[in-house]
């Protein structure tokens, strides 16, 4: 087994619990030790030791089975954020005030988010409709494959 390119596990374990972004870590250990790393090290080294998943999953804001290409999607990154302030996450600054405006964009429109898998875009804007929860046009029956709410992808 190759050595660990993990200097100090206390201060990479601090760095997950202050919220750090892996690009964070990626160039925090350039530069302070000059060695190369990628994200999925630090994925891995947090899977290893039990640390807390980076990402949360919410099935109320996210329903859907969500198609590969339609993974990058802006309203669905904007849900994410969304997922995790209802989890109890820090977002950064500019996290929370691209959330803060994308929320006041769909209050001002009276829209939701909906999804069509079989459409080039995916997500989509619509006005709001009786039934329809605070950001998303919920679909008649979720299609999330996941049975659970909070998982690393």
């Amino acid at each position: 087994m190759p050595a660990s390119k993990i200097v100090n596990e206390s201060e990479v374990i601090r760095w997950f619990e202050e919220g750090r972004t892996y690009q964070w870590m990626i160039d925090e250990y350039k530069r302070k030790y000059q060695i190369d790393t990628v994200a999925s090290m630090w994925g891995n080294f947090r899977r290893r030791r039990g640390l807390d998943p980076r990402i949360v999953r919410d099935t109320e804001l996210i329903p859907w089975d969500i198609n590969a290409e339609h993974r990058w999607k802006y309203p669905l990154a904007m849900l994410r954020l969304e997922a995790r302030v209802r989890a109890g996450a820090k977002l950064t600054k500019d996290e929370q005030a691209r959330l803060a405006s994308w929320r006041e964009m769909l209050a001002e429109e009276k829209a939701v988010v909906h999804y069509d898998p079989e459409t080039e875009d995916g997500f989509f804007y619509v006005p709001r409709q009786e039934g329809d929860d605070e950001l998303i046009h919920p679909p008649a029956h979720k299609t999330k494959r996941r049975t659970t709410d909070k998982e690393d992808m």
